[in-house]
C-alpha cells in the first residue's frame, strides 16, 4: 500500500534509507566520509522537517506496519542544468529484499499521478542497477551532474522522463 509519510515513521525511514544508501554508494566498504555523508544526512529530523514542508511530497510503500520503500518529491525544484523544470524525483528507495517486485514502478506511478508527468532526477552514474530500472521505466539521460562533499566529487547522470 502507498501512503503519505507521517511524522511516525521517522524512524523507520531513517533506518531504510541508510541500509539503501549504504548498499549503492559504499561498494568498496564503509570509509569514515561515507560514513558522516549517511549518518548526518538521514536523521529522523530531517524526515519529520521534509514531512512538514509544504515544497515536497513524501510517499511510502508499506505492508502493514513495515515500511518497504519510499519516493521524495521536490516539487519546488526545476532541473536548472538543462532548463527541464518539471518536479524532481529527490529519492526513490526500495529495500533490496523487495526488488523486481514493483514497488519502485509503483512508487513513481504514484508520483505521476500525484504530481504529473513530467520529472527528473539525479542518479550516480556507477549505480547501473538503478539507471538500468530508471531508463526501462522512460526516462532519458539529458546530461551531467556532480554530487561533493569532502573534497570528494562524484557523476551523476540527469534523468528526464515526460509522457508522451
Amino acid at each position: 500500500m502507498i501512503r503519505s509519510a507521517v511524522q511516525a515513521d521517522g524512524m523507520s525511514l531513517t533506518a531504510l534509507s541508510i541500509q539503501v544508501w549504504l548498499h549503492a554508494y559504499a561498494t568498496e566498504g564503509v570509509s569514515d566520509d561515507l560514513a558522516r555523508e549517511v549518518l548526518s544526512t538521514f536523521t529522523p529530523e530531517y524526515f519529520r522537517e521534509i514531512i512538514a514542508d509544504p515544497d515536497y511530497r513524501l510517499f511510502v510503500e508499506v505492508d502493514g506496519e513495515n515500511l518497504r520503500g519510499y519516493i521524495l518529491l521536490g516539487l519546488d525544484s526545476p532541473c536548472e542544468e538543462k532548463n527541464y523544470g518539471g518536479v524532481e524525483v529527490d529519492t526513490l528507495y526500495v529495500q533490496e529484499h523487495f526488488h523486481g517486485r514493483g514497488i519502485g514502478r509503483a512508487l513513481l506511478d504514484h508520483a505521476r499521478g500525484s504530481a504529473g508527468d513530467r520529472l527528473w532526477l539525479t542518479a550516480w552514474a556507477g549505480n547501473i542497477q538503478a539507471l538500468g530500472f530508471y531508463r526501462a521505466y522512460g526516462f532519458t539521460d539529458i546530461g551531467t551532474a556532480w554530487h561533493e562533499f569532502e573534497d570528494q566529487k562524484y557523476e551523476n547522470r540527469i534523468l528526464a522522463y515526460q509522457a508522451k
